[in-house]
């Protein structure tokens, strides 16, 4: 096993992936390609939702996050499960009706939706908005009183909670792009508004702190200020609010250095501090809603490549150049992600070898990780980057005109296309000449 047990080693030496010959589906589909086990993404699906309701009751509901990785085929998986989905943009939303994903199961969140977003969503009968600011509440009022019909909303409440992770994925404090701050006083402000507002109806309310967070404190420290928050509504609105979104940010397993996360024991410790919140406030249990991403499809992923070169500098560092890069993982360029590469056709090795893993743009800045270890690496080997389901084809980009890679599901020893490889064609599509 290497970090997770879906990655192993077989009798040649390779790296396997859901039992799967890493080399011999690098041999099949090329390079790069993003490989995912279904079956991890299905088993975290029931983890969290059988977690849920054991904890929370039957009509407790998971979102799956969708930003972390979006593509029709994970919407129908999702949807077998009985999850719900969390999407933030119109082309989530279309892309979850194409796979005929119920909308009644769908939170339509997003700090700056359109008009035309709004008007979509609700052609689609989505079932809740989750409205960020006061221009959005009016907007959606409009349309909905347009209508004749009440949209269920959740308000997004910013705690001001510092979760001590990346200031680039952090998104509960106070100074934040998203939702109004209960410090401020706009938190109020904006219930009263929506409480007064034709053609809306408050059911919720919704936090998120950030990503990537390991310990249970920050999540703790935040459902005490919304349980705290929604007594104070009850008190001075006499409104009762029904349901209460967590949001998402457990850790996920990148390198041997992070620790592993039981999910169902997170997710245990939440309702146990949930209902004694409730109690200590005097508020009813409201149905609470977690918004799993990451945590769901970060792990059942890997990306493959072929080496193409490697660069020594004495007393310097050592490269290792791929056939990708930047383009279809951004996240070391950003946030500086730290990633476990392994050599697939070699994985029986020691990693005893430092390198740099460097893509394939004319940017020095793209780089997959800086003195990683794996196995000594040699022109045409096949280079496996681990755990990159989340977060990595949901950012890829078209820089330097590459082509994005393909998605390929595995299960049971059987691979399959999810997401075909882009060609040049598909590059020049929408230009006109």
């Amino acid at each position: 096993m290497i970090l997770h047990k879906h990655f192993d080693v077989n009798e040649k030496g390779h790296l396997t992936i859901g039992g799967m010959d890493a080399v011999e589906l690098a041999e099949r589909f090329g390079t790069p390609a993003y490989i995912l086990d279904e079956n991890v993404i299905r088993a975290n699906c029931r983890e969290y939702l059988t977690a849920a309701r054991r904890e929370f009751g039957e009509d407790a509901l998971p979102l799956y996050a969708s930003k972390a990785l979006c593509f029709t085929g994970i919407y129908k998986l999702a949807a077998e499960e009985g999850m719900g989905i969390d999407c933030v943009s119109g082309g989530e939303l279309f892309t979850a009706k194409q796979a005929g994903f119920p909308a009644e199961r769908i939170y339509f969140h997003g700090n700056n939706k359109t008009d035309r977003d709004i008007r979509d969503a609700m052609d689609m009968g989505v079932g809740r908005f989750v409205v960020d600011n006061p221009d959005e509440l009016r907007a959606l009022s409009k349309e909905a009183s347009k209508r004749g019909i009440r949209q269920g909303i959740l308000l997004r409440i910013t705690p001001g909670i510092d979760p001590h992770t990346h200031k680039a994925v952090v998104t509960g404090n106070i100074d934040s792009k998203f939702g109004s701050a209960i410090a401020t006083g706009q938190a109020m402000d904006i219930v009263k508004q929506a409480l007064a507002s034709d053609g809306i109806e408050l059911i919720g309310l919704h936090c998120h702190i950030g990503s990537q967070i390991f310990d249970l404190e920050p999540f703790s420290d935040a459902a005490n200020i919304m349980i705290r928050f929604i007594a104070d509504i009850k008190r001075e609105c006499g409104y009762e609010i029904r349901e209460l979104n967590l949001g998402g940010g457990f850790g996920v397993k990148y390198t041997e250095y992070d620790r592993e996360i039981s999910y169902s024991s997170a997710i245990a410790d939440i309702a146990r501090i949930v209902r004694s919140f409730c109690k200590t406030h005097e508020i009813a249990m409201p149905r609470v809603i977690l918004e799993p991403g990451r945590s769901l499809v970060a792990a059942a992923g890997a990306t493959l490549y072929t080496v193409g070169s490697v660069k020594e500098i004495p007393s310097f560092r050592n490269y290792v150049s791929v056939d990708g890069g930047m383009p279809d993982n951004p996240r070391y360029a950003l946030y500086q992600s730290q990633y476990t590469a392994v050599i697939a056709n070699k994985a029986d090795k020691p990693r005893d070898y430092r390198a740099t893993l460097a893509g394939r743009c004319c940017e020095s800045g793209d780089l997959l990780g800086e003195n990683m270890e794996l196995q000594r690496a040699e022109r045409g080997d096949i280079l496996a980057v681990l755990v990159t389901g989340a977060y990595n084809y949901s950012m890829a980009s078209n820089y330097n005109r590459i082509p994005r890679p393909p998605v390929i599901m595995v299960k049971d020893g059987e691979a399959r296309v999810a997401v075909r490889r882009e060609t040049y064609k598909d590059l020049i599509r929408n230009d006109v000449l």
